[in-house]
Parts: structure tokens; sequence; C-alpha cells
């Protein structure tokens, strides 16, 4: 029984050491609706998909979280006004935030894949009172689109992660 507690917390310990590391290779995307109304929510993914393509055009090339956090703190005033456009342009006067900050997350399933819960640095878009459901992707490396593919693990290996990474959010790691 000893030796079964000491295996399960060893396999705790690895789970959490993988999650840091893989941490400090990506950057989280994280749109707050302004309310959970119907109308709030359809303006949140409309504010996703400007600021998530702008972002996606500011990262392509960035080879490490480092220059991913450096591109994205230079055009934080930018991806705010994109943001500002689409809600007024859809009738709306929400003041809107974008950030970079540590933030918790609890484990996501997203199509085919999982990140583990833990804190990661996170383009964070802040709707108006920012009281609705959310919406939460991998920016970089860019993963936000599709389920996990081929493609998709291969820009992941592209931009850093290790095998054990993509396997851990793939859900082929059965110690996690």
């Amino acid at each position: 029984l000893m030796i079964v507690a000491a295996l399960a917390l060893t396999s705790g310990a690895v789970a959490l050491h993988t999650q840091s590391q893989l941490a400090e290779k990506v950057v989280r995307l994280h749109v707050l609706a302004n309310s959970d109304s119907e109308e709030d929510q359809v303006l949140k993914l409309k504010v996703r998909d400007a600021v998530l393509e702008r972002a996606t055009e500011t990262l392509r090339g960035a080879d490490d979280q480092a220059e991913a956090r450096r591109r994205l703190t230079a055009i934080l005033p930018e991806l705010e006004e994109t943001a500002r456009v689409v809600i007024t342009a859809n009738g709306y006067d929400y003041g809107v935030r974008a950030e970079l900050a540590e933030t918790s997350f609890p484990t996501k399933e997203y199509d085919g894949f999982a990140l583990p819960a833990g804190e990661y640095l996170a383009l964070r878009v802040l709707i108006g009172e920012a009281a609705g459901q959310n919406w939460w992707c991998v920016v970089f490396p860019p993963l936000c689109l599709g389920s996990v593919s081929e493609t998709t693990q291969e820009t992941a290996l592209e931009a850093g992660l290790t095998e054990n990474q993509v396997s851990l959010m793939t859900g082929e790691d059965e110690g996690y």
C-alpha cells in the first residue's frame, strides 16, 4: 500500500513539474464577456475572432514564450482598440481592457486535448464588467483553431514543446 501511495505521489509530482514546464512555453488567450446574456456571449466571440486574428499575425515566427510576451506587450493598446472597434460596431459602449497576466486556470479540455490546471501567462481581454462566461485557447503556439491533429501537434513541437508536454495535452500521457 505504501508503494502504491509513493508511486501516486511521484506521478503527481511529475505531472506538476510537467505542467510547470508547459506553462513556461505557452500563452493562453482568455476573453471574458460582459455578462452571460446571449447578446454579450455573441459579442465576446466577435471580439475573440478579431483579437485572435491580430495576435496570430503578431506571433507568427515567434520562437518562444519570452518573444511572444514581448510582441504581445507591444501591441496591447492595438488589441484593446481592435476589441473596442468590434464592440462599437455592434452597438455597444462597453469598456475593454487587454492585458498580459499570470492567470490561474482549471484543467481545460478542448476538442482532442486538455491543458492541466495551473498558472499560465494569458492574454486577457476583459469586456465591460467581465462578469460573463469566458473563452480560452492557446494563442502561442497557435493552437486556437481546430482540434488536435498532426498539424496542431507539429505546431506545438515546432514551438518547443516536448513530446511529453504534447502527450500531456492530448491525453496520451497515462500518468496524468
